[in-house]
C-alpha cells in the first residue's frame, strides 16, 4: 500500500515538535528526580534531629564491664518529632553490646556500615526498610555516652512510615508537570507559528502556478520568497522555458506543414481535373502528379526531420560516434548521384569521434553533399575532407558550382529560404538546427580563383567528444 507523502509542514512539525518533546520529558523526569532528592534531604534532617534529642537524654549507669545505657526519654517525646497525622515515627535505642534498651523491640537492627564522607557532622547512616509491613525511612545514629561511672556508644534508630514523603512527592511531581505543560504549550504554539511563516512562501507559489492560465508560460515572479527556494524557482522557470520555446516550435512547425503543404495538394488536385477533363495526354498528367507527389514527399520528409532535431535536443548527452565512417557510409550511398553527374568526387577523412545521434550526423552529411551534388556543373569536380585539430572537427565539402548570390548566403538558413535553384527550402535550415543542437557552427564560402568564383566550400566544425562532454 503506498502512503501519500508527508507535506512540508508535517515534516517541520515532526521533526522540530519530537525532540521538543523528548526534550522536555527528559528535563520533567530529571526534574522530579532533584525534587525529590531535596525532600529526601529535607525529611533526613528531621530524622537525625529526632535521633540527636533522643541522644540528648541517655544516662549510663554503672562502672566498667556493668556499665549499661539508661534512656529516660518517654514516647510521648517524640509526638513533637512527628510532621503530621499521616506518618509515624518508632524509634529504638541498644545498648553497649547490642542490648535492647528503649523503644520499638521488634525494629529491625542496623546491620550497614557508615558511609566514608557522610553530609552531617555526626556518625549517622539512612536507609530504607520495612516496618509492620509498611515502608520507612530509618536513620540510625551512633551516639557516644559517658558519665564518671562508664562511657560507651550506643545505637539509636529513628523509622518515619513514608506517607508524607509520598504525598509531597506527588505534589511535586503535579507542579513540574504544569510548569512543563506550560511551556509545550508555549513552545508548540511558537513552533506553529515559525512553521507557518516558513512555508508561507511555498503555499503562495502553489497557488500562483495553480490560478495560472493553461498556456501561461512566462517565468515565475517572487521577489519575496526566501533564498532556499530561489534555486527551485531558477529551475521551474527553466522548464518553463523549455516549454515555451518547445510550444512555439510545434506551433510553428504545424503553420508552416499547413501553409507549405497546402501547395501542392492544390496544385495536385489542379493535374487530375485536367486530366479528368482531357486538358492533357494521360501520360503527361501522370508524369506531372508524379513530380508534384515526388516533391510533396521531400518536402513532408524535410518537415519531419526538422522536427525530429528538436526531439534530439531534447534527449540530452549522445553517443560517441566516428565522423569518417558516417561520411563515408553517406558517400557510399550518394555515390548513384554522383556516378550519374559524373563528377570527379574526391574524399578524405581522418578518424573525428564526435557526440551525436547518428540520424543527426547522417542527415547533416547526406544534406551538404547533396546540396553539393545538385549544385556542380556535370563533370565538375566535388571533395569531402574531414580533419581535427585536437579540439574540433570540420568537415569541408567543396562543389565547382556558381556559389552564392549576394545576400543570399545568411538567408539560406532559415526555413523555406530556398536558392536560385529553387527546391523546399529545408536542407540548409536542417543542418544549420543540427550543427546548433550540437554545439557547432556551419559557414558557407565562396572559393575564389583568378579574381572568379570557382565554386563553394560548405564547412562545418563540431567539438571532439572530450571537448563536448566538458
Amino acid at each position: 500500500m503506498n502512503l501519500a507523502p508527508r507535506s512540508l509542514r508535517s515534516r517541520l512539525l515532526i521533526g522540530l515538535l519530537v525532540p521538543l518533546l523528548l526534550g522536555i520529558v527528559a528535563n520533567t523526569v530529571s526534574l522530579y528526580r532533584q525534587a525529590l532528592r531535596a525532600a529526601d534531604t529535607a525529611y533526613d534532617r528531621t530524622l537525625l534531629a529526632s535521633a540527636k534529642s533522643i541522644g540528648e537524654q541517655l544516662q549510663v549507669t554503672g562502672a566498667g564491664d556493668a556499665a549499661r545505657v539508661q534512656a529516660t526519654v518517654p514516647y510521648s517525646a517524640l509526638e513533637a518529632f512527628e510532621a503530621d497525622n499521616r506518618s509515624r515515627m518508632y524509634f529504638k535505642v541498644s545498648g553497649f553490646q547490642g542490648e535492647m534498651v528503649s523503644g520499638f523491640e521488634d525494629l529491625p537492627a542496623w546491620r550497614g556500615r557508615l558511609p566514608d564522607r557522610g553530609p552531617y557532622a555526626a556518625l549517622v547512616d539512612f536507609y530504607d526498610d520495612t516496618y509492620r509491613d509498611q515502608p520507612v525511612r530509618v536513620a540510625v545514629l551512633l551516639q557516644p555516652v559517658a558519665s564518671p561511672e562508664g562511657r560507651g556508644m550506643a545505637t539509636i534508630q529513628v523509622a518515619e512510615t513514608l506517607e508524607l514523603r509520598q504525598t509531597l512527592a506527588r505534589q511535586i511531581l503535579v507542579d513540574t508537570l504544569w510548569r512543563q505543560a506550560a511551556l509545550l504549550v508555549v513552545l508548540v504554539g511558537a513552533v506553529l507559528w515559525v512553521v507557518q511563516r516558513a512555508t508561507r512562501p511555498v503555499r503562495e507559489l502553489s497557488a500562483q502556478l495553480r490560478d495560472r492560465a493553461e498556456s501561461d508560460l512566462s517565468p515565475l515572479a517572487a521577489p519575496d520568497a526566501p533564498r532556499e527556494l530561489q534555486p527551485l524557482l531558477d529551475a521551474l522557470n527553466q522548464v518553463m522555458s523549455r516549454l515555451a520555446h518547445l510550444l512555439e516550435h510545434q506551433k510553428r512547425f504545424v503553420r508552416d506543414s499547413a501553409h507549405q503543404l497546402r501547395t501542392p495538394l492544390a496544385v495536385l488536385k489542379t493535374q487530375v481535373q485536367s486530366a479528368l477533363r482531357g486538358d492533357v495526354e494521360p501520360p503527361q498528367a501522370l508524369q506531372e502528379m508524379r513530380h508534384t507527389v515526388e516533391r510533396a514527399t521531400q518536402l513532408a520528409n524535410q518537415m519531419l526531420s526538422l522536427a525530429k532535431v528538436e526531439q534530439l535536443r531534447q534527449q540530452g548527452d549522445a553517443p560517441v560516434l566516428d565522423w569518417a565512417e558516417v561520411a563515408r557510409a553517406v558517400a557510399l550511398d550518394l555515390g548513384a548521384l554522383i556516378a550519374e553527374r559524373q563528377l570527379d568526387f574526391e574524399i578524405a577523412t581522418v578518424p573525428a569521434p564526435v557526440r551525436a545521434h547518428e540520424w543527426a550526423l547522417r542527415e547533416l552529411t547526406r544534406n551538404l553533399l547533396h546540396n553539393a551534388i545538385k549544385h556542380c556543373p556535370e563533370g565538375g569536380t566535388l571533395a569531402m575532407r574531414l580533419v581535427g585539430d585536437g579540439r574540433t572537427a570540420a568537415l569541408t565539402i567543396a562543389d565547382s558550382g556558381a556559389g552564392l548570390a549576394p545576400g543570399l548566403r545568411e538567408r539560406l538558413f532559415q526555413p523555406f529560404a530556398a536558392g536560385e535553384r529553387g527546391g523546399t527550402g529545408l536542407g540548409l535550415a536542417i543542418c544549420g538546427e543540427i550543427v546548433r543542437s550540437l554545439g557547432g557552427s556551419i559557414a558557407l564560402d565562396d572559393r575564389v580563383a583568378g579574381g572568379r568564383v570557382v565554386g563553394l566550400d560548405a564547412t562545418v566544425r563540431l567539438p571532439l567528444a572530450d571537448n563536448a562532454a566538458r
